[in-house]
């Protein structure tokens, strides 16, 4: 880590709801905060309202606009879906302090220093400390002068996080971020780069690719099945010249010859791979940004939504543009965009498990342990607080049938393969189907019967179910594996040139890039075995979509955490919200709210006033 000598006081607190909720879920607290976020931003000159996901942004725009209208012209929002222009004309009003708040994304979060702001809020979990504090570096960004974030949650138990993410930063425990290893698409692309830009020679570009870190145990081996499959298309394109990318020249270089080739690397040279967009466009009137297109899917001429801070009506989509009108007094759509339910950092879990601990020895000395003591001491009442080294799990009976909460506080990413995998070794000891949610405190797996758990007294027989004995092919085998596969292939046989993604204006459909790159997927499987795309494809599976390496060390530790099994009346404050998150699947959005409401209220019965 390299760090300036110049101290830097970095202040965290958070905005503590008035009242505190004992049967908290995600999302609960909603938009009930915009008052206190309205005079925090009034404390400053100019103030950044960071959001985790871009239809947060657009719901929190509308809502302090709506709070406060005499700021129309003031307040603006700032996301990467958003046009250029949008932004630059954001950008420059921050600069200037024109602008007394700017809700936004990550797109502020760096490279972007305006001297204006001096206050920074975070709606939501910041999810990780090193985010945490590169927001809130945005503002005071002079020597000397404190930088200050103010976190808003979106849920009460988020101050737990927050209390964590203080205690972390304090003590210098900042996420690591590994790079990735020999990601043999990019190598390819990368080797048709440079045989475009007047050509290479393997030998002296093997040993300058084994110069980086990515690719420093790249074997000899490796090297010459990515140059063969540049120049020759591997063992099952050969026999099409247009995978014949790369040819070796008389002079003894690797060049690309054909202009048809070079036109086409050019067009979709690039490792950044999204879903596929469609430009949002007034009839009459400027672009406004892009929307990813399976939101857009769902919308039929029409209908009504939220995008660019403004109530949208869809006129109709044609060649992935969407016409649109201005539009007024409808109840909208949010888009939504992929990738917004980041999961718990490895250093954020382990800050969470150690203020639970605090909060269980009476030593919650944060406002934000205090603030959530109602729901701490009814869970510890009905159930129990872990310690750092422990793993709650709770078994409740419901109408729904059997209910196993299990707590290891991980995130969400390593929650998503432990259920799988629980499950999937559970129903290995009897035949037995499970529905699964998860959170990033913990998941639940709900059964018609029993899960086929030996309780002898002592607590359930977990520990031979979460070993880390065979994990890779068990955790493969819990899931569609092969569909989870496919779709990382996607995005590799894009970068590595396999799949044309389209000339600017007319790319193709996430649809339809999905259906060529299966044809090649299956060729592979089924001719080429040995295709070293398809092991990338498993390897990211594992890596990137189930954080194998943090499933793995999270069961080391559970395997040395001793077991605390409860059996409580309802489900507790901790499930409850995992409750919600499997109901959203099935019901709408204003259903589910008053059959939460619903729950709520019997529990609260259930739990009396705690005396």
């Amino acid at each position: 880590m390299i760090e300036g000598h110049v101290p830097k006081t970095t202040v965290i607190d958070a905005v503590l709801p008035p009242k505190v909720e004992r049967f908290p879920w995600a999302g609960h607290l909603g938009l009930q905060l915009v008052p206190q976020v309205v005079a925090a931003v009034e404390e400053g000159r100019t103030a950044l309202v960071f959001t985790n996901t871009r239809s947060q942004t657009e719901q929190w725009y509308q809502a302090l606009l709506a709070a406060r209208p005499d700021w129309a012209g003031q307040i603006a929002l700032h996301h990467g879906s958003l046009d250029k222009k949008v932004r630059d004309w954001v950008e420059d009003g921050l600069r200037a302090g024109t602008l007394r708040c700017v809700v936004c994304t990550s797109t502020l979060d760096l490279g972007v220093d305006f001297a204006p702001v001096d206050r920074v809020l975070q709606v939501g979990s910041p999810k990780g400390v090193a985010r945490l504090l590169q927001r809130a570096g945005r503002s005071g960004h002079r020597p000397g002068v404190p930088s200050r974030v103010t976190c808003v949650p979106t849920n009460a138990l988020e101050l737990v996080e927050v209390a964590a993410a203080r205690a972390a930063a304090a003590a210098g425990r900042i996420e690591a971020r590994p790079p990735p290893g020999k990601p043999l698409d990019v190598l390819a692309q990368h080797l048709v780069t440079c045989a475009l830009g007047g050509g290479f020679r393997s030998d002296e570009l093997y040993d300058e690719v084994r110069s980086t870190y990515s690719y420093r145990d790249l074997s000899e081996g490796e090297w010459g099945w990515v140059l063969d499959f540049v120049v020759r298309g591997g063992d099952s394109l050969r026999a099409y010249p247009e995978y014949r990318r790369v040819v070796l020249a008389d002079d003894g270089l690797f060049k690309v010859e054909d202009a048809r080739i070079a036109r086409f690397h050019r067009m979709s040279v690039g490792t950044i791979v999204g879903e596929a967009s469609i430009r949002v466009r007034f009839v009459r009137g400027p672009a406004l940004g892009t929307i990813e297109e399976s939101f857009l899917s769902r919308l039929k001429p029409g209908d009504h939504f939220l995008f660019a801070g403004r109530l949208l009506k869809l006129v109709r989509v044609h060649e992935m543009t969407a016409w649109v009108r201005k539009a007024a007094g409808a109840k909208p759509a949010v888009p939504r965009w992929a990738g917004g339910r980041m999961p718990l950092s490895s250093e954020l879990a382990a800050g969470v498990r150690a203020k639970l601990e605090e909060a269980r020895d009476g030593a919650d000395r944060d406002p934000e342990l205090a603030a959530v003591r109602p729901i701490l001491e009814l869970q510890r009442r009905w159930s129990a607080l872990p310690a750092a080294d422990e793993l709650l799990v709770e078994r409740v009976r419901s109408r729904e049938g059997h209910h196993l909460f299990v707590y290891p506080f991980e995130g969400r990413s390593v929650h998503e393969g432990l259920a799988a995998l629980l499950a999937y070794r559970l129903s290995r000891r009897a035949p037995v189907t499970f529905t699964l949610a998860v959170n990033d405190y913990g998941f639940e797996l709900l059964s018609p019967d029993p899960a086929p758990l030996a309780d002898d007294g002592l607590g359930l027989d977990l520990r031979p179910l979460l070993s880390p004995d065979g994990l890779a092919d068990d955790i493969l085998a819990s899931l569609n594996a092969t569909e989870l596969a496919r779709r990382a292939f996607r995005e590799i046989a894009r970068v590595a040139g396999l799949v044309f993604p389209g000339f600017p204006g007319s790319g193709k459909t996430a649809k339809q890039l999905q259906a060529s790159s299966n044809l090649f997927f299956e060729v592979f499987r089924e001719y080429d075995p040995g295709n070293l795309l398809l092991e990338q494809a498993r390897r990211e599976v594992l890596e990137r979509q189930l954080d194998e390496s943090r499933l793995r060390a999270a069961l080391v530790r559970l395997g040395r955490a001793e077991v605390v099994v409860t059996r409580p009346p309802k489900p507790t404050p901790l499930a409850f919200p995992l409750l919600v998150d499997r109901m959203r699947e099935s019901v709408s959005s204003e259903a589910l709210a008053d059959r939460v409401r619903r729950m709520q209220k019997e529990y609260e019965r259930a739990a009396g006033d705690g005396s």
